[in-house]
């Protein structure tokens, strides 16, 4: 850790990358503040508003006693987003510089396929 991006951060995005890529499935308690804390060896405050970053998202949910939870529907809504993202940052700009440079969608189709092997 330590990529000029706040810790707090950090470890929100890493608790959605095991939820992404199945290593904490829906239901499963995550770890505690204190387990991140003391693993990634930061203060329990600065983990704390990390998984309170996927508490306010809806991806995880506190229950009261016993911990904290992955949400039903967390992965769905991850990709969702993530899918979005890849969208506004990738695809649309593809988009519009082939149309500046008059590859139409056909033309482009077949690039991409011919990028992917296929």
């Amino acid at each position: 850790m330590d990529d000029g991006r706040p810790i707090f951060q950090q470890i929100a995005e890493r608790l959605e990358a095991r939820i992404l890529d199945g290593s904490l499935p829906e239901g499963t308690q995550v770890p505690s503040i204190n387990e991140l804390a003391a693993f990634h060896r930061i203060n329990p405050a600065t983990a704390l508003k990390g998984v309170n970053r996927l508490v306010d998202a809806g991806l995880l949910e506190k229950r009261r006693g016993i911990g904290m939870f992955v949400s039903e529907g967390a992965r769905e809504r991850l990709l969702a987003e993530r899918r979005q993202e890849f969208r506004d940052q990738h695809v649309r700009p593809l988009v519009e510089r082939a149309s500046a440079l008059g590859v139409g969608v056909d033309r482009l189709v077949e690039m991409i396929r011919k990028e992917a092997g296929q």
